[in-house]
């Protein structure tokens, strides 16, 4: 039998595949849609490992399962061509962003084409081209000329704002909007100057320009989003990062809250993402209610959603960066107060709620006075309030909330009982809701469900606050401080904002001469010769790495419209994805963002959906088998695993692709290290025997396995079913490339199959019941694991099958191509390879799916537990159609029941038809 060259043929057919537009996808066909997107990677320099194609790997196979049965596919890839990672390589060398990504996704085309994936490449979209990103400043106008109308539940165009403005002024507007939005009549509105009339526009814009306190990092020299924020250092680099105010574009995301919320209930997302979700918008329902600071006229107010705990305040506490917090500062404590702030500036939101063990915060050495029981209370700052959520201050309720207990424990402070169910300890707190309140005046001996009700009635009523639905989410910043994003299409005439007219789009990124803020600390825009629209200069920020992942899904729908984002007729017949794969690491960030976009687009009359994506799969993420080699400590010498215990080691991380089985090749774990070119190897039985441990797979680590070193060896083929045999999809495993040789082994003994004499031959003759049966049971489980995403089983499957063929000596045509079909989606280049041999002139994905006969898999036996006294006995086959009588004959035959019977005589034999038999003595 010729060998199996898998480098020969996946690369034929990987020619031909492309030449013939195999796979390009038409927008005018009758049959159903099935749209499959990969979330688009970012082309890092580093290319991909082999834990990045699980995704691209097991979308490809429910790309082509679908084709097979009659789908009409959209499965198409691209990339997202702004990142940080190009800047900071163009500071570092000089080279412009886009040659360093043209690079990167040159090489990146070139592994995911070597994968066999079945991409529709002439639909390939980047967001750093300006024929794409033309559409997303496009959208970026949309927004901006659009406002959110709380009366009507959508977002409506500017132009209907100004109306209502001209007609009646905004008394009657219920919009989403700025809270110190000034109230004005219509003849006001009128006498406006242009200037004013954009300033009044900008707080009821969905996007707008405003200062704000941001995360800015100084060595990135751009503005960060709170995902992009960890532990007070910047993701990407982990450089510094401190909160500072500036002049900053956002996205009024906030507006869309509660359609982002309930709108989760209509997709089928993954269960931990829509929680995710869920807590990030954080919705809350309460009251606000005023504490008036004693001896002032200052107010401080405050939401809370347990009304019920009002007597319970013992403190107030203030973000530190809030407004009030200079205002209500006693001399005295001064220098104190601002040397907390100015340490708070460093710290994140996420790591401010998150941190709990470390308890600060400082007294301002004002007081507020209770609004019901007249007490002072004292005012502090802490960093574990934010003045971007609520009101920027929390009344402390130390008896019901740990956080506040702990913080009063920390400082001394009160701590009070307010309900006759708390058990309230030294260490903790107790929120409980049982039990009845007590030591609060007009509240005691009431429900906490019925003291809420009431106090919030008081509160109204006493008109020092008013009832309040509260949101954690906060307005999306949108600008950064960079060069290589999307340019704002903005530019400024009489320091007014105007947007650039839509015949000028796209706006194009500028030469500049080095990608630096400029010296008097603008962004690099700053350096651009001519940066402006006749003499009006142009907005300096670009857009953030989210805003072309905010819409593209809709762009691989009609990538080539020159006049639109995406025409009627596409969007019409796309409509939406049907399954969409990545990470989710997303949630906050770019799945997020992409539903607000799509739920705006949708109120503008633009797409005919409110979410993008029907159902979302995250996979898992394959970690590294990392291999240790131990050095004895103070010598130049390696000790094999077996033997370490007998020194003092350290264990030094070892490239995993000198190894094998966990057998080191010593000689090139010598050239790898130059400390290790003379070193002393203690070896077992002549062999080095590395140590091993699952890790994240890293560079740092020395255990990244390069897919093409894979691919070399083996072969596309057998990488993908091998990353699918690893386990589901959805599941986190480790990599170990020790048990890829039995998928290898696999696809030849597949091979085998059409070779019985050396040569390919299949026979024409009629198959074997047991022959159908086999393939039958095949297609049953391969269609259900396809449906259910259950790919690792189907690889298990597809062994077995193979295996009781072999054993079966079948050659049959009748059984071979129907099995090669539905194979076809996982090994695509062997079986198209065979599908050819087999005498089709098409490709394999135009084939039929084999259709699942059941008669074929109806059993002719059945084994039945015999148990006697309802003890499990023994197992007896039956013909399925046998009667009872002759069941029962046979049984009380059979040397084993009468064995266990005893010469006892039964009193009753039950059968239960295809289950069980119970012999009662």
């Amino acid at each position: 039998m010729a060998d199996y060259n898998f480098r020969e043929l996946e690369s034929k057919w990987q020619r031909y595949w492309e030449e013939n537009d195999v796979y390009r996808t038409s927008n005018l066909s009758e049959k159903p849609k099935y749209y499959i997107l990969d979330m688009f990677p970012y082309p890092s320099g580093a290319g991909l490992h082999v834990g990045h194609p699980l995704g691209y790997i097991a979308s490809d196979i429910v790309a082509r399962y679908k084709r097979l049965r009659g789908f009409n596919v959209l499965h198409p890839m691209g990339f997202d061509s702004f990142g940080l990672p190009a800047e900071q390589y163009a500071i570092q060398t000089g080279q412009h962003p886009a040659v360093t990504t043209e690079t990167n996704i040159n090489r990146y085309k070139e592994q995911l084409k070597a994968l066999g994936l079945s991409y529709d490449w002439s639909r390939e979209i980047r967001t750093g081209n300006p024929s794409f990103y033309k559409w997303t400043q496009w959208i970026f106008k949309l927004i901006y000329n659009s406002w959110y109308n709380n009366t009507s539940n959508q977002a409506e165009p500017i132009e209907a704002l100004i109306e209502i403005l001209e007609k009646e002024g905004n008394a009657a507007i219920n919009a989403a909007c700025d809270s110190d939005t000034p109230l004005i009549t219509a003849k006001e509105w009128r006498e406006y100057t242009e200037k004013e009339k954009e300033a009044l526009l900008i707080k009821y814009r969905l996007t707008y320009l405003s200062d704000s306190t941001v995360n800015w990092c100084p060595a990135l020299g751009t503005v960060l989003s709170n995902d992009e924020v960890k532990n007070g250092f910047s993701e990407r680099g982990g450089h510094p990062v401190i909160k500072k105010n500036m002049p900053q574009w956002s996205m009024r995301i906030t507006a869309y809250a509660d359609r982002l919320l309930s709108g989760l209930d209509e997709i089928d997302w993954p269960e931990p993402v829509k929680e995710i979700q869920r807590n990030w918008i954080g919705k809350s329902a309460g009251v606000e209610i005023d504490f008036q600071i004693e001896n002032t006229e200052e107010k401080i107010r405050v939401f809370t959603t347990r009304m019920d705990t009002i007597y319970g305040v013992t403190f107030i506490v203030l973000a530190p960066e809030s407004e009030l917090t200079s205002l209500l500062t006693d001399p005295e404590q001064k220098e104190e107060v601002n040397a907390y702030i100015e340490t708070v500036k460093n710290r994140s939101d996420r790591d401010r709620m998150s941190e709990v063990k470390n308890i600060t915060g400082v007294f301002t050495g004002s007081y507020a006075v209770h609004p019901f029981s007249g007490k002072k209370i004292p005012v502090w700052i802490a960093d574990y309030v934010l003045a971007g959520y609520g009101t920027g201050a929390v009344m402390a309720v130390p008896g019901g909330d740990q956080r506040d207990f702990d913080f009063a424990k920390h400082f001394d402070l009160p701590i009070v009982q307010i309900n006759d169910a708390q058990k309230i300890t030294e260490t903790a707190a107790d929120p409980t809701k049982d039990g009845k309140i007590i030591h609060s005046d007009f509240l005691n001996g009431l429900t906490p469900k019925e003291a809420m009700e009431k106090g919030m009635e008081e509160v109204e009523k006493r008109g020092i606050g008013t009832r309040k639905v509260n949101f954690r989410l906060r307005d999306a910043v949108f600008g950064r401080q960079r060069y290589w994003g999307e340019p704002i299409p903005v530019f400024y005439e009489n320091e007014i904002p105007h947007p650039v007219d839509n015949r000028e789009l796209p706006l194009e990124l500028p030469s500049i001469d080095e990608y630096l803020p400029t010296e008097e600390g603008a962004p690099p825009l700053g350096r651009a010769n001519d940066w402006n629209r006749q003499g009006n200069p142009y907005e300096l920020s670009t857009m953030p790495g989210w805003a072309g992942s905010s819409w593209y899904f809709f762009r691989y729908m009609d990538p080539s419209n020159e006049n639109e984002f995406c025409g009627k007729k596409a969007l019409e017949y796309w409509r939406d994805v049907d399954l969409y794969m990545g990470g989710s690491e997303h949630a906050t960030g770019h799945l997020l963002y992409s539903r607000f976009w799509t739920k705006l687009l949708y109120d503008r009359g633009y797409v005919g959906v409110e979410e993008y994506a029907k159902k979302l799969v995250n996979q898992g993420m394959i970690q590294g088998r990392s291999n240790f080699a131990y050095r004895i400590k103070g010598k130049n010498t390696y000790v094999s695993k077996g033997l370490k215990d007998n020194y003092d080691t350290v264990p030094i991380h070892v490239d995993v692709n000198i190894v094998n089985d966990d057998i080191l090749e010593v000689g090139a774990f010598k050239d790898s290290r130059p400390d290790a070119k003379d070193a002393t190897f203690i070896l077992e039985d002549g062999k080095y025997i590395c140590g091993w441990e699952t890790e994240k797979m890293s560079k740092s680590k020395f255990n990244v396995i390069n897919p093409d070193t894979l691919i070399k060896k083996y072969g596309a083929d057998t990488l993908r079913m091998y990353e699918m045999f690893l386990g589901p999809i959805e599941q986190s495993k480790p990599w170990n490339t020790n048990g890829i040789e039995g998928v290898f082994k696999f696809l030849k003994k597949y091979r085998s199959l059409f070779y019985p004499n050396g040569a390919f031959e299949v026979s024409a003759g009629k198959a074997a019941h047991e022959e159908l049966k086999v393939l039958h049971a095949a297609i049953r489980k391969v269609t259900e694991d396809a449906e259910r995403l259950s790919l690792n089983t189907s690889v298990s499957t597809f062994m077995i099958t193979v295996n009781e063929l072999s054993a079966l000596k079948c050659n049959k045509r009748e059984i071979l191509a129907p099995l090669t079909v539905i194979l076809s989606p996982f090994a695509p280049h062997i079986t198209e390879e065979i599908w050819s041999l087999l005498g089709n002139k098409s490709s394999i994905v135009n084939a039929v799916y084999p259709e699942l006969k059941e008669e074929y898999l109806a059993e002719d036996t059945f084994e039945y537990p015999v148990a006697i006294n309802g003890k499990m006995r023994t197992k007896i086959n039956f013909p399925v159609n046998v009667g009872k009588e002759e069941m029962e004959r046979r049984i009380l035959a059979n040397e084993v029941i009468r064995k266990w019977m005893e010469g006892k005589t039964p009193k009753k034999v039950i059968v239960v038809k295809n289950k069980i038999v119970n012999i009662v003595v």
